[in-house]
């Protein structure tokens, strides 16, 4: 399992995906360019002490990620408000990449056409999003149940 941040702008967000990320042993793709500067420096200083212990892949553009994910064969799943199926309601397998977009913007229609599942997290209505680094958390929780946790059961 993979998360992925397409062009992220809000280094504190990415330091808490890049602390999931190591906690839960997946790799986190950060797809440039970011909203921030990104150099090791500042990518420790938001990533605390779990820098060290997280798998960071770094891709200079969307079509650099797109490059490593067909080459490892691997599905894109978009995670969006904009979708109209749930996360919950979804069959993930091993080694999909969960794809979030900018915290500001989402992902360009380009982007979102090149996933191969575009799914949500239902909320109430009258509500606009979670947190990036919420819903990734929910989305992999999710993932890595229907996965990994469910073969060690």
């Amino acid at each position: 399992m993979h998360i992925a941040l397409y062009q992220p702008d809000i280094p504190q967000n990415v330091g808490s995906i890049l602390r999931l990320a190591a906690c839960m042993g997946v790799a986190c793709h950060l797809i440039e360019p970011c909203g921030f500067v990104l150099d090791d420096k500042r990518l420790k200083r938001v990533a605390m002490d779990y820098a060290g212990q997280a798998e960071i892949r770094r891709h200079r553009s969307w079509d650099a990620f797109l490059a490593h994910a067909g080459a490892e064969s691997a599905r894109i799943v978009l995670m969006t408000t904009k979708a109209t199926h749930s996360c919950y309601d979804f069959a993930f397998r091993e080694g999909d990449i969960l794809l979030l977009g900018r915290e500001s913007a989402g992902v360009p229609a380009d982007v979102a056409a090149r996933a191969d599942a575009a799914l949500r997290i239902p909320m109430r209505e009258g509500v606009r999003s979670l947190n990036i680094a919420q819903a990734a958390s929910m989305a992999l929780g999710e993932a890595l149940r229907q996965t990994r946790y469910s073969l060690m059961n």
